[in-house]
């Protein structure tokens, strides 16, 4: 696994290790029960805080990508789709149902929110 920090970026360095290893984890780059450096190797290896990649691996962790067990270190989890993620598109697959919004425009709205724009349509099902 190669991460990559770019100091000139506008992302803070732990939302881009978290971006990086979720992308690594959605290509099948990093298999469940894939071992990941240890904060403080990681850190050295990228030339940042500790901190930073510790920060990293709490979000990872509570989003479901990865498991820390002690001083086993952080593995990817089992289930590479995060819980969190899953249960709240499923929390607003039902609510966009009760307000009667079609498929279309349950996604049209998610779209939206994603793209930081306006919704196109809300226009609840007959």
């Amino acid at each position: 696994m190669m991460l990559v920090i770019d100091p000139d970026s506008g992302v803070a360095p732990y939302e881009q290790i978290r971006s990086q290893i979720v992308a690594a984890v959605r290509a099948g780059d990093l298999k469940p029960g894939a071992q990941l450096p240890t904060v403080r190797r990681l850190a050295d290896d990228l030339g940042i805080a500790p901190n930073t990649v510790a920060r990293s691996y709490r979000e990872l962790e509570r989003d479901g990508v990865i498991e820390t067990r002690g001083r086993n270190g952080s593995v990817i989890a089992g289930v590479t789709t995060p819980g969190p993620a899953a249960d709240a598109a499923r929390a607003y697959a039902r609510r966009a149902a009760e307000l009667g919004l079609t498929r279309d425009a349950a996604l049209d709205l998610v779209r939206a929110a994603l793209d930081g724009t306006a919704a196109a349509s809300t226009t609840p099902t007959d």
